[in-house]
C-alpha cells in the first residue's frame, strides 16, 4: 500500500483525548488526528520520531493524521485505518500464502446483523488485526487494550464453522524486524481463553509482519505464533 504523499517527519510532543497528537515540525507544533483508539503501549515517548500524513482534505478538521512512529529504531504503523488496505494489497498482489488462489475480494463481509468481517475471500472469511506492541526484543503482542469485539469475532468465527466457512485472523504486525507473534495474555486473559477455544475447534490463526517506510508499507513475510 503507497501513501498518496510522501510523509512528514517530526518529533512526537503528546497524545490526548484519544485522538489528538501533538508533532513538532521544524520548529512548529502541529496537531494531528490519531487513527489508533488502542492504548498504544509503549509507543507515545515524548521525542520519539513520527512521521505523519498531509490529507489535503478540506472536509477535515485536522490537516495531518498520524502514521508511523520510530521505536528502539524499529518503525511502526499505528493507522489502524490502514490495516484493511494493506492487507487488500497483499491479497491482489499473492503476498499471502495462504490465499494465493483466491478468486474474488469482498470486503466488509456482513455476517449477520450484528457482525461484519474485514473480508470475504470465495469460502474464507478474513478477520484482521492491527499488531503494534512489542515489549520483548523480537515479539508483538495483541492485544494492547481489553478487547471486547475482539472477542466477540472468535465466537462468531467459530459459528462460522457450522456454515461452511473457513475462518482466519490474520494479525497484521505493523512493526519492523519482528519474527514471533503472541497473544498478550497478561493484558486480556478472556481473549486469550477464547483464542485457545476457537483455535482448538478449527479457527484458522496467521501472524504476517510488514516492511515499512515513508513511501509505503506493505506485508513482507509470515512470522511465527508461539502459545505460551
Amino acid at each position: 500500500m503507497k501513501f498518496t504523499k510522501t510523509l512528514t517527519k517530526g518529533k512526537l510532543i503528546k497524545r490526548y483525548k484519544r485522538f489528538f497528537v501533538d508533532v513538532k515540525v521544524n520548529n512548529q507544533t502541529i496537531t494531528a488526528h490519531c487513527p489508533n483508539t488502542g492504548s498504544m503501549q509503549g509507543l507515545l515517548d515524548k521525542g520519539n520520531d513520527v512521521w505523519i500524513l498531509n490529507n489535503n482534505d478540506p472536509k477535515r478538521k485536522l490537516k495531518y493524521s498520524l502514521e508511523m512512529i520510530k521505536v528502539k529504531k524499529k518503525l511502526i504503523g499505528v493507522n489502524t485505518h490502514r490495516a484493511n488496505k494493506i492487507v487488500e494489497d497483499g491479497l491482489k498482489k499473492k503476498l499471502i500464502n495462504e490465499f494465493q488462489n483466491i478468486k474474488s475480494i469482498k470486503r466488509e463481509f456482513k455476517y449477520s446483523n450484528d457482525t461484519r468481517f474485514d473480508f470475504l475471500c470465495d469460502k474464507y472469511i478474513i478477520e484482521v488485526k492491527n499488531v503494534t506492541l512489542n515489549r520483548v526484543n523480537k515479539i508483538a503482542e495483541f492485544p494492547d487494550a481489553i478487547t471486547t469485539r475482539g472477542k466477540k469475532h472468535l465466537i462468531k468465527l467459530m459459528d462460522s464453522l457450522k456454515k461452511k466457512y473457513i475462518p482466519f485472523v490474520l494479525f497484521l504486525t505493523q512493526i519492523q524486524d519482528i519474527d514471533y507473534f503472541r497473544i498478550a495474555k497478561d493484558i486480556d486473559f478472556d481473549y486469550y481463553r477464547s483464542y485457545l477455544q476457537a483455535k482448538k475447534v478449527g479457527v484458522n490463526f496467521l501472524a504476517y509482519r510488514c516492511t515499512l517506510n515513508s513511501k509505503e508499507i506493505k506485508i513482507e513475510k509470515k512470522i511465527k505464533i508461539i502459545d505460551e
